[in-house]
């Protein structure tokens, strides 16, 4: 079984009325999203379920993804990943139906580099110092199914960021 974790592309600081919540993608961001993009059809990594944060920046960062990847991702946008902590995201994780594979959860950090980095056995030097924005973590779990998944009990397979694409 094969967990994702992105974290949403670079966000835009441009206007201080929004709440953080509502922030846009800035423009690089918009261009490490449609990079990703061409990742996932490239990987030939279609999702079986997309879980979602909320906030602006995440649906945008998802956006050209899933256009990407063509009709039929199962994507749940949910208010509850918006700062979810590690614990949290996990217990969302362990909810996912079993046949739920890939399953790719778009949100933020300090939330997302703490999922990965206590699941993963070996996380590697370039993750334990950084999960920067519109970075994509690869895990594979084994075949225990979702609701068995337990901290350091995943393998990383793949670790991309936006300057490696």
């Amino acid at each position: 079984m094969e967990l994702l974790l992105l974290r949403h592309a670079k966000s835009s600081w441009d206007d201080d009325s929004l709440s953080d919540h509502d922030r846009p993608l800035a423009a690089r961001g918009r261009r490490a999203a449609d990079r990703l993009a061409e990742y996932f059809v490239a990987e030939g990594a279609r999702p079986a379920l997309v879980l979602c944060s909320s906030a602006r920046r995440a649906r945008e960062t998802l956006a050209p993804i899933v256009a990407a990847i063509g009709p039929g991702v199962d994507v749940r946008v949910e208010e509850g990943l918006y700062g979810a902590s590690a614990p949290e995201l996990l217990a969302r994780v362990q909810e996912a139906p079993p046949a739920a594979t890939p399953l790719l959860i778009v949100g933020h950090n300090p939330g997302l580099h703490d999922l990965a980095l206590g699941l993963a056995r070996d996380a590697g030097a370039e993750l334990r110092a950084k999960f920067p924005t519109g970075a994509v973590v690869a895990l594979d779990t084994g075949g225990t199914g979702w609701a068995g998944l337990t901290w350091g009990s995943a393998q990383l397979t793949r670790f991309i960021t936006p300057r490696t694409l």
